[in-house]
């Protein structure tokens, strides 16, 4: 086993806050503990604080090599995963039930004028219909809990519902309709109890519809008292809109969706069995330079499916991020190899989306958490050294980039890496004004003198190594303002994309000779350029956004002279918009309280100019 000391603080900085289930693997890569987490992130965090533990959780922590995790929709679908992995793998340190095959039910009867729901385990010897199974009998009260206060269907024994002369407490609290002594009809009931069935088998739209539909009937017909009652049900049912993605729709399915960024790819799998997610996984396969994800997808699935024979390699369906290549041979060849048809599909709709879009979640944080890694960035921050031959090591990386549209709301972005990752509290950005509309020229120079006039103040740290997203052009830019403020000791480097504009295929242009770095597709290296530039363009992107939106919620009166909020508020309200307060005339603006001639004047001559 490998005595590697497992980076929590890195791991912990990059982990997700969603719903999910989490595994600790120890250095053969075996499962010690599986868990579930409404929040990722602080449910993991508490392993690694500083007093606290018992002594069985320090051994634990003491063996973790590696943790993997799955994110889900909701903390639901993770208590459903979470049974399915510690039922597969039966991890050290999970606690075994007595009897893990036997998971509970919620029994209706079917028998009585009003039928009860009620939580069931063991042999299904009674008359009725059995939802499930849930995988713990937390999951069912839960759910019969919520059945009780929206539908209010009974959950009392027989025994005790028999002998009922006046409605018990259940009823007081409203959460039962008091069939026992008749305070309702057979045929409501009946109703609530269609409606819980449905809730149950996760049709929560069609059961919201038809209340809302009834609800505006009764209104409409001046029951307003049971109109306020179906209106609550509707509330609860909006509250409760946490449907079973993992459980509850038939199928063998597997489920590939991929996600790349930056040189790393990532392929997650979801394997549902009978409507029940089994278990997922990331895979990062290495694919040569002319590889689209189309092609990948087929190179996985061949080698995957086609080649390694895995277990629960035989689905019915398998739905697919993007359309593997030559889908037609690839369903013929499973023909051969599964024994039966099995479809490849990336067209869904449905409860096949939310798993799709579920494994798109898991890939792009699969490709998020490789990148961010200590060790991955480390590496890389070493070959990018090597590669432009430096004696120091960097310790530093900065990025520039320009955003705007056609030449509207123009922004810099300045990103920070360092031999962590992303350093985001450094990251930085400038509104780019005084320039002619589209000049990224003149964009990048502001941005730069901006930057690093700061810094010649003492204000942060230089970089050791400034990448520009561009070529030559922008890379001139900021060699004359390292020129100008005497900027010494940072490397330049330009980075432009090449002639086809894909991954891999970029120019990178040292300063000062401006001579070409060519780097091969799969130098970490170039993934880490890469990286920062995606970083700097997606943080550009986002600053951009941000200022376009805010400018164009703006009002033409805020930047008139003299004109505060009240005035703004006054002149609208009596002219009623902005259209008719500029068609009025000096005279006419004059005619609102607080508004002199010569402010009126102001005003006109602001909004004619």
């Amino acid at each position: 086993m490998s005595e590697e000391h497992f980076d929590h603080d890195t791991f912990l900085k990059h982990a997700s806050a969603r719903p999910g289930v989490y595994r600790m693997l120890d250095g053969n890569g075996d499962t010690l503990y599986v868990g579930k987490a409404k929040n990722l992130k602080k449910r993991l965090s508490n392993y690694f604080r500083g007093s606290g533990l018992d002594n069985k959780t320090l051994a634990l922590v003491n063996k973790i090599h590696s943790i993997e995790t799955t994110l889900t929709h909701s903390e639901t679908e993770a208590l459903l995963l979470e049974q399915n992995l510690i039922k597969d793998t039966r991890p050290p340190y999970n606690i075994m039930l007595r009897d893990d095959k036997s998971y509970p039910y919620i029994f209706l009867s079917s028998k009585d004028t009003y039928p009860r729901f009620a939580l069931h385990r063991g042999a299904q010897k009674a008359s009725g219909t059995y939802f499930g199974p849930f995988p713990s009998a937390t999951a069912v009260r839960e759910s019969l809990a919520i059945l009780q206060k929206v539908f209010r269907v009974r959950q009392c024994e027989d025994s005790y519902f028999r002998n009922r002369t006046r409605p018990c407490l259940q009823y007081q609290i409203k959460r039962c309709s008091g069939p026992c002594v008749n305070l309702t009809t057979p045929e409501a009931y009946a109703e609530d109890v269609r409606h819980s069935v449905l809730f149950i088998e996760g049709r929560n739209e069609q059961v919201t519809e038809e209340l809302a539909e009834r609800m505006e009937t009764l209104a409409t017909a001046l029951r307003f008292e049971e109109a306020a009652t179906l209106r609550d049900q509707v509330k609860d049912l909006r509250l409760i809109q946490e449907r079973q993605y993992v459980a509850g729709e038939k199928g063998d399915v597997d489920v590939l969706a991929l996600s790349e960024a930056a040189g790393i790819v990532c392929v997650h799998l979801m394997l549902i069995r009978g409507g029940r997610l089994l278990g997922s996984r990331n895979f990062y396969p290495r694919f040569s330079l002319e590889d689209t994800p189309q092609a990948q997808l087929h190179a996985f699935i061949a080698r995957y499916y086609l080649i390694e024979q895995n277990q629960f390699s035989q689905p019915r369906e398998l739905i697919c991020s993007h359309e593997p290549l030559e889908c037609a041979e690839l369903e013929a060849a499973f023909g051969v190899v599964a024994k039966h048809k099995v479809a490849v599909t990336s067209r869904v709709r449905g409860h096949r989306l939310k798993w799709l879009e579920l494994a798109q979640t898991n890939a792009s944080h699969g490709v998020e958490s490789k990148l961010n890694s200590k060790q991955q960035v480390l590496k890389r921050f070493n070959h990018l050294g090597a590669a432009l031959k430096l004696d120091q090591p960097l310790l530093r990386l900065e990025c520039f980039d320009i955003s705007h549209s056609q030449g509207e709301a123009t922004v810099a972005s300045c990103v920070v890496f360092d031999q962590n990752g992303p350093l985001k509290s450094d990251y930085r950005r400038f509104n780019i004004d005084g320039i002619q509309g589209g000049d990224d020229y003149a964009a990048m120079n502001q941005a730069l003198k901006r930057r690093f006039t700061r810094l010649q103040k003492g204000e942060g740290k230089l970089p050791d190594l400034l990448v520009i997203d561009g070529g030559k052009g922008q890379l001139a830019q900021a060699e004359a303002i390292m020129q100008e403020l005497q900027v010494e000791n940072v490397l330049l480097l330009g980075i432009a994309k090449g002639i086809s504009r894909r991954a891999g295929q970029e120019t990178l242009i040292l300063g000062g000779s401006h001579r070409e770095l060519v780097l091969p597709m799969e130098s970490p290296a170039l993934h880490l350029l890469q990286h920062i530039r995606d970083e700097a363009h997606r943080f550009a992107i986002t600053a951009h956004r941000q200022r376009r939106g805010k400018a164009r919620t703006r009002s033409a009166l805020d930047d008139i002279p003299g004109v505060g909020p009240k005035k703004r508020r006054d002149l609208l309200r009596h002219f009623g918009g902005q259209q008719e307060i500029r068609r009025a005339s000096i005279d006419d603006l004059q005619r609102v309280n607080g508004i002199s001639k010569t402010l009126a004047e102001t005003i006109y001559e602001h909004l004619h100019r």
